[in-house]
């Protein structure tokens, strides 16, 4: 009687300490600057290692909720009413620039696709079919298909959501990484980081209607909110090229000052009067002037961010800043981090949702 009663109180401890850990408040963010407010939302992220989203309520700075999703999940959009999130998944193995591919293991095919998220629920309702590797991808104005960039293939797949079917295939150049529609939603734009190009492609009929240049290595496009001008990230060239985004002809190439400045993610503000880019190696976030197309200041938030989010007014941005595991709240008036939210596993992308609860 005696052991059994040991073995119970034993058991009865684990019980309680299990408790604790999952009851236990998730960490409180780390304040870094004066006390600014954040409009009431949520901040969506993909961490790539871990395999999940990391939900932030943006008006406490805190990680509310943590999504399983599958293999290292990156791009993210949200569908046109709100409702839904659409994250690429990929089962291929990490592949930083200058790997040795022959040493890395195979491709897990099964592991591909587009994770399908309802906001409402906060839970992954399925996957379907995206090509292989897909990288990034956009949807369509009236919600009914995908562009999905697959990165390994060389092509940009065009998926009908409700049947999950790849209803066509574009050939883009190697790499493609960045998928963005044009506000109007009439084209898609593709960056094809090894060929160093960009491909524009019809929405409607998802044909190819041109390329153009944006050497070396372009990686993500954000366009004005009146689709006049695209804003096309160059990482090898420290660059953002300026774009006629209605004719697709280069404009003007925005010269980004620092040594191991890398341009990557690119938002543009709600009126259209800033963009801001997020330089990788260059620890910042770089504001550029849209009416003179001038950077205008840099912040420094972390380890190679990557992902870029704003809020509507564009007071704040969002940066997910992959190597220290977290995600950067920047004050851009007074040029500033307010806050820094720990997150999963090599944070990636990122979706800002005003008012969303």
């Amino acid at each position: 009687m005696t052991r059994h009663a040991g073995w119970t109180c034993v058991a009865l401890a684990a019980i309680v300490a299990s408790c604790a850990r999952q009851s236990a408040p998730p960490p409180a963010p780390v304040s870094t600057g004066p006390i600014v407010s954040t409009p009431a939302g949520r901040l969506y992220v993909t961490n790539e290692n871990s395999g999940d989203l990391s939900v932030i309520d943006t008006a406490a700075r805190q990680v509310i909720a943590t999504i399983p999703l599958g293999k290292r999940p990156r791009g993210i959009k949200v569908s046109p009413d709100g409702a839904t999130l659409y994250i690429a998944l990929s089962g291929s193995p990490m592949a930083p620039p200058g790997t040795d591919e022959s040493t890395l293991p195979p491709p897990d095919r099964k592991a591909d696709g587009i994770g399908v998220v309802d906001v409402k629920e906060g839970r992954l309702l399925r996957v379907i079919p995206g090509g292989s590797d897909p990288e990034q991808t956009a949807v369509t104005q009236d919600g009914r298909r995908l562009f999905v960039a697959n990165e390994d293939a060389g092509q940009a797949s065009v998926i009908e959501i409700s049947s999950g079917r790849v209803v066509a295939t574009v050939p883009v150049g190697g790499e493609p990484e960045g998928v963005e529609l044009r506000p109007d939603g009439k084209v898609v734009y593709v960056t094809s980081e090894n060929d160093g190009k960009v491909t524009v492609i019809d929405a409607a009929t998802a044909k190819a209607l041109t390329t153009f240049k944006a050497a070396p290595r372009p990686r993500a496009t954000g366009f004005l909110p009146d689709s006049s001008r695209a804003y096309v990230s160059v990482e090898n060239g420290a660059a953002v090229i300026v774009v006629d985004a209605i004719n697709h002809k280069v404009i003007d190439t925005i010269k980004l000052e620092g040594e191991l400045v890398r341009p990557m993610g690119v938002v543009a503000s709600a009126d259209g009067k800033h963009v801001f880019v997020t330089t990788g190696r260059g620890k910042s976030v770089v504001i550029i002037d849209t009416s003179t197309n001038k950077a205008i200041g840099s912040i420094e938030v972390g380890e190679r961010p990557w992902g870029v989010a704003t809020t509507k007014d564009g007071r704040m941005v969002f940066t997910a800043n992959g190597p220290s595991n977290d995600v950067s709240f920047v004050d851009i008036a007074n040029r500033k981090v307010v806050a820094t939210v720990k997150v999963g596993d090599r944070p990636w992308g990122l979706l800002y949702l005003e008012n969303a609860r």
